[in-house]
């Protein structure tokens, strides 16, 4: 099991930035070829796929973290589809890659900024978002539904920033209204484990075993503007419930429950019947 606190080795931390650094300088090279072979496709699946499959191979070949896809996918990818995620690393989007669809990603604006890593971002038509600023924040929602209507995912940490003590932190409407308004699904994920692979605040790596978890989409057809509220509350308690699969094979195994006491006993099931009913699929993404 990883280590049971957050804590990260400087030299170990060192490797697998330079990993990082060393797949995004080769990888941006082959991404902005296939973006050339593909420059008129406008939801740049290629591109972006690419960048998505850079991602998961930055973190094997750092040998830090062991990351996983645990239990049944959809049947299908989605199309039209809102993904949400609770968010407690930066590595987080290094875990959830390992999905097998393309999903454009909202991320802050100042990540395009980084040589190579925001680079490769913008060729893979992630989305861009200035925090506070209401013209980006409706720029990017009106990007979203652009890919959307395209049948595109897109990706969303609705509560906007990265939970320090693993609990969930209250949800940002913009998801929920963005799926609404276009009829799209909500599809909950949850991740556990990469609080300890990344800790917020900190750029020491943790050795860490991440999982992350897929649930059944809601639908919003009917759903109006008032039903925002509602569907937010649906999509958190899918989120805590996938959570209560994800832990167990997890570096959160052990750990206390990162719920308050009525969250955690909504769930019927123990922990223990839970995972043994599911099937860890590592690189079942194609990864």
């Amino acid at each position: 099991m990883a280590n049971a606190t957050p804590r990260g080795n400087t030299l170990l931390s060192i490797w697998n930035w330079t990993a990082v650094l060393l797949v995004s300088i080769v990888g941006f090279f082959i991404q902005l070829l296939l973006w050339l072979v593909t420059i008129f496709d406008r939801n740049r699946r290629l591109p972006g796929r690419w960048y998505r499959i850079m991602g998961y191979s930055a973190a094997a070949i750092g040998g830090s973290w062991r990351f996983s896809v645990v239990g049944p996918l959809p049947a299908s990818p989605p199309r039209r589809a809102v993904v949400v995620s609770n968010h407690q690393s930066q590595a987080d989007p290094f875990l959830i890659s390992r999905l097998p669809w393309e999903m454009k990603w909202l991320g802050k604006k100042s990540l395009f900024r980084i040589p190579f890593v925001g680079w490769c971002m913008w060729l893979a038509g992630d989305i861009p978002l200035v925090r506070g600023d209401r013209g980006s924040a409706k720029g990017a929602m009106d990007l979203c539904a652009t890919y959307l209507q395209r049948d595109m995912p897109v990706m969303i940490f609705p509560e906007g920033t990265r939970s320090r003590d693993r609990r969930l932190l209250p949800f940002k409407s913009g998801a929920f209204r963005l799926a609404i308004e276009n009829q799209a699904d909500v599809l909950p994920v949850a991740v556990a484990g990469t609080h300890y692979a990344l800790p917020k605040g900190s750029w020491k790596v943790g050795r860490s075993r991440g999982v992350v978890v897929v649930g059944e989409p809601i639908s919003t057809v009917g759903m109006t503007l008032d039903d925002v509220d509602r569907l937010s509350e649906m999509a958190r308690t899918r989120i805590e419930e996938l959570r209560l699969r994800a832990i167990p094979h997890s570096s959160e195994a052990g750990e206390p429950l990162p719920f308050d006491e009525p969250a955690a006993s909504a769930q019927p099931a123990d922990a223990q019947h839970v995972a043994a009913q599911h099937v860890d699929a590592d690189a079942a993404a194609g990864a």
